[in-house]
């Protein structure tokens, strides 16, 4: 009997839980659709379902298909990734408050980005493609030294001392960036300023290419080590004891985020909190298991940057305001509660 009430259980769970993907992905595609009819030049409903099966006219084919379709796919791509980076680094640190920008992993991406800016041309064909992994490098250095710094020998990694640790480096390198900015031409410096903001600069369909491939490698990997995700979280002397190679797997999983959260900076710019607000929602709805966590991090990411970016091009038009801007209005009150929260 007791065995046929966990099996019961299990079964309403995932249905649950499948229901639930269910919900987030027709949520996505309604926001898709929003977004592809919202804009300074409005497109009808009928008019977009004409543009899309080839019926529309120029105009209208160049609108949807060369500015409005490439920026909505990068904000899908965008927002897995950094979602899922964050619920990582939230695993591997058993830190609720952990996140690529919090830690400081964005501003290093970003610093390298600055740097390539200073000498080299951003539009190039070439540049699209080499800036992705410019901020790899930068975000992975960031990582190692924020790593090495809140390492303790026979302690491990203190989830306080780590996040501590990551807002100290983000604010040096923060600091170094303003500073360079000071040398930079007014070209130069608008489009830092711009990256800053958190504005999704790259929206055509070469910067889809340039980031679809680390999405689509990195984001499976992860939910391959799923399990090794749901040991870590136990705590190190529980991994330990059921045979985990904490370390090795540790940096593995961190090479990981820190692949995602680089390669999707490069191109969204200072986008924050989307790696902190969506696992805690995620978490909420499906519970602590990485197998279905992470597929449901991914999604609600994706949600939250599509629905910001269009919250950000319709609010104020013609004006834009930044999708980071957008999503920090909404993330901000969410971190002071998590802040509040764990120190009750």
């Amino acid at each position: 009997m007791p065995a046929t009430t966990s099996i019961s259980h299990e079964q309403k769970k995932l249905r649950r839980d499948v229901m639930i993907i269910t919900i987030l992905a027709v949520l996505i595609v309604l926001s898709i659709i929003v977004s592809m009819n919202s804009g300074y030049i409005r497109l009808g409903p009928l008019e977009v379902f004409k543009t899309l099966f080839g019926y529309g006219n120029e105009k209208q084919s160049l609108i949807l298909f060369q500015f409005r379709l490439p920026r909505i796919v990068i904000s899908l791509l965008i927002g897995a990734g950094l979602a899922v980076s964050g619920c990582i680094l939230q695993g591997i640190s058993r830190n609720a408050l952990a996140d690529p920008g919090i830690l400081g992993i964005n501003a290093g991406a970003g610093f390298a980005l600055m740097l390539f800016v200073s000498f080299f041309p951003t539009n190039s064909f070439g540049s699209v493609f080499a800036i992705p992994f410019l901020a790899l490098i930068g975000a992975g250095l960031t990582a190692l030294l924020i790593y090495v710094l809140s390492y303790k020998k026979n302690e491990g990694i203190s989830p306080t001392r780590l996040l501590l640790t990551g807002i100290a480096v983000a604010a040096g390198i923060s600091a170094a960036m303003i500073v360079l900015t000071l040398k930079l031409d007014p070209d130069q410096y608008q489009f830092i300023a711009t990256w800053l903001a958190g504005s999704i600069w790259g929206s055509n369909w070469k910067f889809v290419l340039a980031l679809l491939p680390w999405i689509v490698v990195l984001i499976p990997l992860a939910w391959y080590k799923a399990r090794m995700m749901n040991v870590l979280s136990l705590g190190e002397h529980t991994a330990a004891s059921l045979g985990a190679s904490i370390e090795k797997e540790r940096i593995g999983l961190l090479a990981v985020a820190v692949g995602l959260a680089g390669s999707s900076v490069a191109i969204s710019g200072g986008i924050g909190f989307v790696g902190l607000i969506a696992p805690h929602l995620a978490r909420r709805l499906v519970g602590p298991r990485h197998q279905i966590l992470l597929p449901t991090a991914a999604l609600a990411g994706s949600l939250l940057v599509v629905a910001a970016d269009t919250i950000g091009r319709v609010i104020l038009q013609p004006s834009e305001i930044p999708t980071g801007i957008v999503v920090a209005v909404i993330g901000a009150p969410y971190f002071l509660y998590l802040l509040a929260k764990s120190r009750s």
